[in-house]
């Protein structure tokens, strides 16, 4: 029925936008609502993201090195917005030189990260572990979306106008803000 939404985003000061690319025409592939925010992305910026849609997971991308930085706190600051559930995956070249990666995926998953992902991981792999992890954390889609749709009735019944839905924000790879024009459901 419902497409689940998911944050995608390079994170900090990286502004490696080709693989954030093909993140996002492949989760959409899947079955995903991709809202992507390009590069160069706060984490305040991704949460906002994830409240406005109402999100189950936000995909963290850092290539240039400094993940572990842009990262730091990134949990608390889902928590302190009231994202405690949502899922946190991140992934790609995440710290500066040689650390063996089991080091680095027990680093992120101390800063609260669900799952952390070396850069040449199976991209079909990461979709059925994100499938799984969404069904174990808010069960099915559809069954999310009737009890929504029950609420929202209830809600314009109580009210008797309708629920303002309010404006979905996307950033497109230059940083701008600009209204969605719908190219990106599928």
């Amino acid at each position: 029925m419902g497409k689940d939404t998911i944050i995608l985003g390079v994170i900090g000061l990286d502004c490696h936008s080709v693989g954030n690319k093909i993140l996002e025409l492949f989760f959409t592939s899947e079955g995903f609502k991709v809202v992507n925010l390009g590069v160069m992305v706060s984490q305040q910026e991704f949460v906002d993201a994830a409240i406005e849609t109402n999100a189950k997971a936000i995909l963290v991308s850092s290539l240039y090195g400094h993940g572990e930085i842009d990262c730091q706190g990134f949990r608390d600051l889902c928590i302190e917005k009231g994202l405690d559930p949502i899922i946190l995956y991140v992934g790609g070249n995440l710290v500066v030189g040689k650390t063996p990666f089991s080091v680095v995926e027990e680093k992120f998953k101390k800063m609260g990260f669900d799952r952390v992902f070396h850069p040449d991981v199976d991209l079909k792999q990461v979709a059925e572990l994100l499938k799984q992890d969404i069904k174990e954390k808010f069960g099915s889609s559809s069954k999310r979306q009737v009890t929504k749709d029950q609420t929202n009735q209830s809600n314009r019944n109580s009210q008797n106008k309708p629920q303002s839905q309010g404006s979905q924000i996307t950033r497109n790879n230059q940083n701008d803000m600009k209204e969605p024009n719908g190219s990106n459901t599928k």
